[in-house]
């Protein structure tokens, strides 16, 4: 009930705030601006209900947000509020920015001579536009910023805070660092084009708009990705698993980028060189896979170190290895599939060379020619570089080789192979039988040759493909040397029973999810032979509560380690911190059922909402930039 109250006063509070803070701006907007008081009486009209109408239900909702989080310490750190106040900042400082990018966009626009409705952000703006949206926006960042550092300095709990400032970083980063790219690639594009006739022609505000972007963007991203290196040294931030996330992000995302431009500059090279153009034209074809391509490599080589770092900060080997395999098998599958695309269309083309068929275009069989190369020269040296690593590592002994051939995630890439190549197989297979056996009965078949030949290549290139990847699932599955079944058929469990069920339960449990452990039951109520040996013990929590005294005195002198079983013995509850001691003994006092608790971290479900946000506009950026990349580089 509290968490949908607590949703109900900030959201409202939230919009209230972003309906009067532009109330106000178009409200000063309109009394500067002297010809939109005249020509425009609903402008002004709108602004003042917009003030009207959001200050107090403004008021009520904060106020009560302000005195109930000054009142309980479980309000004052909620996720809930900590998401409200670092929203707040976001939703008054990226305004801010924009307004500031676009003054700094028209004053470049307007001392090179051009025209500054070309400006990049706000060309149709006015300078009093964007200073009355920055000093507004900045009084209510201000205002909120403060309320920030006073919450910091009264929280009991900080974890859920920290987690929500660590976002509200990341996200600043990511911002700063898509102007940073985005006005490192239009200069670049500007330096293939170089515009030839005089200041104003069509083309030169670009170069203005990438160096305005530089100006702004940069500084956000060097400052902020400078703070989120600073707190590496704490170990909750070293840790974090959005940190990971950004990191894969950015590396990932970066690498598909410069394999697309890459492939894109290697099919205009290889075009250029079959069937020449221009020089010029030539220069400014190849600009935008260049411009892109750079960029997004130097961030590939750059976030890719601090990927690795961020690998060996984790102790667990295992683990650590797993984080690595993601990373390799994401590129080995895009390189595999690129590869497959490549093989397929340069077999097409000597199928259509064989049989003679002829291609319109002016190119001939140029075209389709380069793109075939550049799709093999791309892929292949993607998939090699990324899948010989990984099958180096699955073929060894010893410990990491047999994590490796265990990994879910190499039996998700396998497996997907393995599907890819049956369905692209079964349909080849199927146009090729088809063709035939309608050929057979006089059906209309054009191309008759063409069909045939195309289809059974197809067929053959997946049932390669197949029986390569098959193989490799067998090997790791026929592996001889387990070392972890070894370690796990010596690993002794010992099950305390106290009842006659507990220790077949747990036995059955074992059998279906470590069916290797050996499992030993002993009846906790007859004496225990002191010859019984053990690496771990098993024992229900009404009996860690209420131990025999035989028992007692064996586990006093056993030294390794004891899980405890949470069981339906009547007023046993096992706890998994304080904070779940209080809500459940509350609930005891509410006369409510009381059921046994999970185990699992507690997590507050807004902390997993803020990261679903972060993570949707993560994404949007990828796809922002994927986009840009397509439309930038066409004909590919």
């Amino acid at each position: 009930m509290k968490s949908i109250r607590r949703l109900y006063f900030y959201a409202v509070a939230f919009i209230s705030t972003e309906v009067v803070l532009w109330g106000i701006i178009a409200l000063l907007r309109s009394i500067v601006n002297h010809a939109q008081i005249t020509s425009g009486v609903s402008t002004l009209a709108q602004a003042l209900s917009l003030i009207l109408v959001g200050v107090p239900i403004f008021l009520v909702h904060w106020l009560w947000a302000q005195n109930v989080s000054s009142k309980d310490d479980e309000e004052n750190s909620a996720s809930l509020r900590a998401i409200f106040l670092y929203g707040m900042l976001l939703a008054t400082l990226v305004p801010a920015i924009q307004n500031f990018l676009a003054l700094v966009n028209r004053a470049l626009l307007s001392s090179a001579n051009l025209y500054e409705f070309r400006a990049l952000v706000g060309g149709t703006q006015t300078w009093s536009d964007n200073l009355i949206a920055i000093v507004i926006n900045l009084l209510i960042a201000a205002y909120f910023w403060n309320v920030l550092k006073q919450n910091w300095k009264t929280l009991s709990e900080t974890e859920n805070f920290a987690e929500i400032r660590r976002l509200y970083r990341f996200i600043w980063m990511l911002y700063g660092l898509l102007m940073t790219v985005y006005g490192v690639q239009q200069a670049l594009n500007f330096a293939f084009i170089l515009p030839s006739s005089v200041l104003g022609e069509i083309g030169r505000e670009t170069i203005i708009n990438a160096i305005a972007l530089l100006i702004v963007g940069t500084p956000i991203w060097f400052f902020s990705w400078r703070i989120l290196q600073d707190v590496l040294p704490d170990s909750a931030e070293r840790d974090s698993y959005l940190r990971l996330g950004v990191l894969y992000l950015l590396s990932l995302g970066s690498a598909i980028v410069v394999l697309s431009a890459s492939g894109n500059l290697i099919y205009r090279i290889l075009l250029q060189i079959s069937d020449g153009t221009s020089w010029s034209s030539f220069m400014q074809e190849i600009g935008g896979p260049i411009s892109l391509g750079l960029p997004f490599g130097v961030l590939w080589v750059y976030y890719g170190g601090w990927l690795k770092q961020q690998f060996n900060f984790d102790e667990n080997l295992p683990r650590r290895h797993s984080k690595q395999r993601l990373f390799y098998y994401l590129l080995a599958l895009l390189g595999l599939s690129v590869t497959v695309s490549g093989l397929l269309s340069l077999f097409n083309l000597l199928i259509d060379l064989i049989t003679g068929s002829s291609y319109l275009s002016e190119s001939g069989f140029a075209q389709p020619l380069s793109t075939s190369f550049a799709l093999l020269l791309v892929g292949l040296p993607t998939w090699l570089l990324t899948w010989i690593p990984m099958q180096a590592q699955a073929t060894a002994s010893g410990d990491v080789a047999d994590h490796t051939r265990r990994s879910v995630i190499r039996k998700f890439y396998l497996y997907l192979v393995l599907f890819a190549s049956v369905i692209g197989g079964m349909t080849s297979a199927g146009v090729l039988v088809f063709t035939i056996i309608n050929a057979a009965l006089g059906g209309d078949s054009p191309d008759l040759l063409k069909t045939i030949l195309n289809s059974f290549m197809s067929l053959i290139v997946f049932v390669v493909l197949l029986l390569y990847h098959l193989s490799a699932l067998r090997k790791d599955t026929e592996a001889k040397s387990d070392v972890l079944e070894e370690k796990q058929s010596n690993y002794q469990v010992l099950v305390f029973d106290h009842n006659g069920s507990f220790g077949e339960a747990v036995k059955a449990m074992f059998a279906k999810r470590a069916p290797k452990v050996p499992v030993t039951i002993v009846n906790a109520n007859e004496k225990i032979s002191a010859e019984i040996k053990a690496d771990a013990i098993v024992l229900p929590a009404s009996l860690a509560v209420n131990t025999p005294e035989n028992v007692e005195a064996w586990i006093r002198s056993f030294s390794g380690n004891k899980l405890v079983v949470s069981d339906e013995a009547a007023g046993v509850f096992w706890m998994n911190d304080f904070e779940q001691t209080a809500d459940v003994a509350k609930s005891m006092a509410e006369g409510q059922e009381v059921r046994p608790q999970s185990s699992k971290r507690n997590t507050s479900v807004w902390t997993y909402v803020a990261y679903v946000f972060a993570a949707l506009f993560a994404c949007q950026v990828l796809m922002m930039l994927l986009l840009f990349g397509v439309s930038m580089v066409t004909g590919f």
